[in-house]
C-alpha cells in the first residue's frame, strides 16, 4: 500500500506529517511504541529540510510516501528540490563534545540513524529523494 502527502516547508506543517504517518502506520497495525519512534524520526528530517533547505517558504513543496507492505521493510520517502544534505556523510559530535560545550543541536541526526534500519539519498526525475527504511512489528 502507498500513500502519499505533499506539504509546504512551514513548521506548522509538522503535526499534519506527523498524524499522516501515524494514521497511515496504525492502519497495518503496527505497533504503537514503533510508531511513536518513527514518527520522532520521520519529523527530525522533516523539520530539518524545511529550516535548512527550504528556509521555512511554506510555497516549497515537498512530499512523503509511505510504501507498506507487510513482507517488506517500510519505505518512507521524502521527496523535494531542494538543497541535499546527506546525513550518512555527516559525523556527528561526540555525545560528551555536545553536552561539555552546550550546544543546541547536534543529536537529531544521532536520534534518526539509531531508529532506522538504513538511509538512502538519490535522484529520481531532477528530484532528491531521501529513504528511511525501517523494519516493523505488527500487531
Amino acid at each position: 500500500m502507498n500513500y502519499t502527502y505533499k506539504v509546504g516547508c512551514s513548521i506548522e506543517n509538522l503535526k499534519g506529517v506527523r498524524d499522516f504517518i501515524r494514521e497511515s502506520l496504525k492502519n497495518h497495525g503496527v505497533a504503537d511504541m514503533q510508531i511513536s519512534e518513527i514518527v520522532l524520526a520521520i519529523d527530525e528530517m522533516c523539520s530539518n529540510l524545511m529550516i535548512h533547505s527550504h528556509h521555512c517558504n511554506p510555497d516549497d513543496l515537498f512530499e512523503l510516501h509511505i510504501l507498506v507492505d507487510k513482507n517488506n521493510p517500510v519505505v518512507f520517502e521524502i521527496v523535494d528540490d531542494g538543497t541535499v544534505f546527506d546525513i550518512n556523510q555527516f559525523h556527528e559530535p561526540a555525545i560528551d563534545n555536545i553536552v561539555h560545550q552546550k550546544r543546541k543541536g547536534g543529536l537529531g541526526i544521532r536520534l534518526v540513524k539509531s531508529i532506522m534500519d538504513k538511509i538512502e539519498y538519490q535522484k529520481r526525475s531532477g528530484r532528491n529523494v531521501c529513504r528511511l527504511i525501517k523494519a516493523v512489528h505488527y500487531q
